[in-house]
């Protein structure tokens, strides 16, 4: 029992919420409670949905086009007449699959390709970071929809809208990981125990899958957070423009805030706010975890955050000392 407490308290976000004090802690606690939201939704949807994201009708009829919110429709139902609540929950689903199919597709090719450059170098290295500078040049919404263009010809399925969307996602993607990895690699490369792993006979492959990797990936969680967060964005952005996963195919936000827009200028307001709040906590609260983290693996910041402890602790136990009166005001002046 007390080796898995140890293991879960080295667990990357267990250590930094425990390590984080004052607003940081809090920024990170609701980062957490935010997305948590959201995976738990995404898990249990077919749960705790009321209808299905493409279902119109049930055993009363159709559900009707804009019906407000009410006792049968909590958030009431879109200009299609799908069910506002319904095709929220299901869409966190989508969202957290976008997120691993082109984050961690991102960050396996990113990883590999930063370890071999750095560690290799030459001529190899050269080309790859000239690529990888050359791909920063292309924005990602634009890459994006030309790659749901050309998987799917713009209007795409579940699994085709993912591919395209995380197929456009990695490849802007990759570059990030790949500098990250790539630099580390090349300050560690050169340390005593890099070394002493070489004399003793460890193969290339060896130091940098088992030295040179694992001390070389300390930033990706902050990198993995803010990626997860423009990934839900580059999705909703392709559903908004029309280029994203077909409604009939899964729930997608975007695609329901592109079909509210006209409902928005004649009061109805319900179609609109609630796909747009959910793309608000989803990308607000991968932001705060990896802006926590961040603050909290940089050095400069802990300093500065253990100076303003160590100042405030000081200037507490100072107003907090009683008051002795001076020895000459305790005498009485009779003679």
């Amino acid at each position: 029992m007390r080796g898995f407490l140890g293991l879960l308290r080295r667990l990357p976000i267990i250590r930094e919420l425990r390590q984080a004090i004052g607003w940081q802690r809090g920024m990170l606690i609701a980062g957490l409670a935010m997305t948590g939201i959201v995976v738990v939704v995404a898990l249990f949807a077919p749960l705790i949905a009321p209808y299905g994201f493409a279902q119109l009708s049930d055993a009363d009829g159709n559900f009707g086009s804009q019906v407000p919110p009410n006792s049968k429709h909590l958030l009431g139902t879109t200009v299609g007449g799908f069910d506002v609540l319904s095709r929220v929950l299901w869409g966190a689903q989508t969202a957290i699959l976008v997120i691993i199919v082109a984050v961690l597709l991102s960050i396996i090719l990113g990883v590999l390709l930063g370890l071999v450059s750095g560690y290799v170098g030459g001529w190899m290295d050269r080309i790859l970071v000239v690529i990888a500078d050359a791909i920063f040049a292309f924005p990602t919404l634009l890459l994006a929809i030309v790659a749901a263009i050309m998987i799917s010809g713009g209007q795409s399925g579940l699994w085709s809208g993912l591919m395209a969307a995380g197929i456009s996602i990695t490849v802007i993607f990759i570059p990030q990981y790949f500098r990250v990895i790539r630099a580390e690699v090349v300050r560690i490369k050169g340390e005593p125990f890099v070394e002493s792993a070489r004399v003793i006979g460890a193969s290339p492959i060896r130091v940098m899958a088992v030295h040179v990797l694992r001390n070389s990936t300390r930033t990706l969680p902050v990198i993995f957070t803010l990626n997860a967060a423009e990934a839900v964005l580059t999705l909703a952005a392709l559903g908004f423009l029309g280029f994203g996963i077909e409604p009939t195919a899964a729930a997608e936000w975007g695609y329901d805030l592109n079909r509210s827009r006209a409902d928005v200028t004649t009061g109805i307001w319900w179609t609109s706010v609630f796909p747009g709040l959910a793309i608000v906590i989803t990308v607000l609260g991968l932001t705060l975890i990896g802006e926590s983290i961040n603050d909290l693996a940089d050095p400069r910041l802990r300093a500065r955050r253990r100076a303003r402890a160590t100042t405030s602790s000081a200037a507490a136990a100072d107003g907090a000392a009683p008051e002795v009166p001076p020895a000459s005001a305790t005498k009485t002046g009779v003679t």
